[in-house]
């Protein structure tokens, strides 16, 4: 029998049931598995039903029985840290790895990286927790800033501004084709997609209102580079939100094509900035530099432009 911890930290995690969370977000196991290992649940230390609709904060303790399992099981990584203290730490996280484990990735994520450099990281949060520290996250191919919480009460104290959205996050991307208005903000409703269950899609009123800024920072022929701003934080919500527009990212291998250009691209999306007060109560505005390829590929697109 195996006891995991976990606690509704994103907010496209609020108002999901029970039975969802553990299998879409936490990765714990198949929704076919649900009934068959499953043997208790308690949401905030109260049993709980799977249709349970879980709320912000809300903390699971899950009881079942023996399988494959992700794992918090430290593991050297080698990890680019842009700040740490007694309290936090925040990493400049690469394209290609999961931040915790989850179904299909059992080793090598961020969380499992910093369970090596932060040896209490397990014992501060809990040996069970299965997502030690994560108050917010970004998609696998997605790189960028990422803060980590060190122990309970940091993690609260971060978690609460995400919740209250009294952080501010940006975001670089480059996209295919050249936008006119050069700066606009989308706003719509977004939903998984019922026919491709790792998929989410815009509509006009089914779903979770989301908006995102955009702002061009250089256009070319095919190509623009631009800054995006999320003002709410759904799953995809950026690469959603460029596609639902007709501008879908580069290298998105789930909402795009493969490029004319460039067809082996990486996904072209950057967590470029994270302001967020400090536990001490220091506001900090935290940035992480781009990836040498998100670069090299800027360069290559500027040549082809010129030519």
């Amino acid at each position: 029998m195996k006891r995991a911890s976990l606690t509704v930290s994103g907010e496209e995690e609020v108002g999901i049931r029970v039975d969802r969370y553990l299998s879409e977000v936490a990765g714990l196991f198949t929704r076919s598995q649900i009934k068959r290992r499953l043997r208790e649940i308690r949401v905030n230390g109260t049993p709980a039903k799977l249709s349970h609709r879980l709320a912000a904060g809300d903390s699971l303790e899950v009881l079942y029985e023996d399988g494959e399992t992700p794992s918090v099981s430290a593991e050297e990584m080698s990890l680019d840290i842009l700040f740490e203290d007694d309290s936090v730490i925040v990493v400049n996280k690469p394209g290609g790895v999961v931040v915790h484990p989850g179904a299909g990735n059992w080793s090598g994520t961020l969380v499992q990286g910093l369970a090596f450099h932060i040896g209490r990281l397990r014992e501060e949060l809990g040996s069970a927790n299965l997502r030690p520290g994560i108050v917010h996250r970004l998609d696998k191919d997605t790189s960028g800033v990422i803060i980590v919480a060190k122990n309970p009460e940091s993690q609260e104290y971060l978690a609460r501004q995400f919740r209250r959205k009294s952080t501010e996050t940006s975001y670089l991307a480059v996209v295919k084709g050249r936008l006119f208005p050069t700066a606009s903000t989308i706003e719509s409703c977004i939903r998984r997609d019922p026919d491709h269950r790792k998929r989410f899609e815009s509509t006009p009123d089914s779903g979770k209102p989301s908006i995102t800024e955009y702002r061009v920072l250089r256009q070319w022929e095919r190509h623009a580079l631009v800054a995006l701003k999320p003002r709410t934080g759904r799953t995809h919500q950026l690469r959603v939100h460029m596609t639902s527009i007709g501008h879908p990212i580069l290298g998105d291998p789930i909402y795009g094509r493969p490029d004319a250009d460039f067809p082996k691209a990486p996904l072209m999306l950057h967590a470029h900035r994270l302001a967020i007060s400090l536990p001490s109560g220091e506001r900090i505005t935290f940035r992480a530099p781009l990836p040498e390829t998100f670069k090299r590929l800027v360069c290559d697109i500027g040549r082809l432009a010129a030519r």
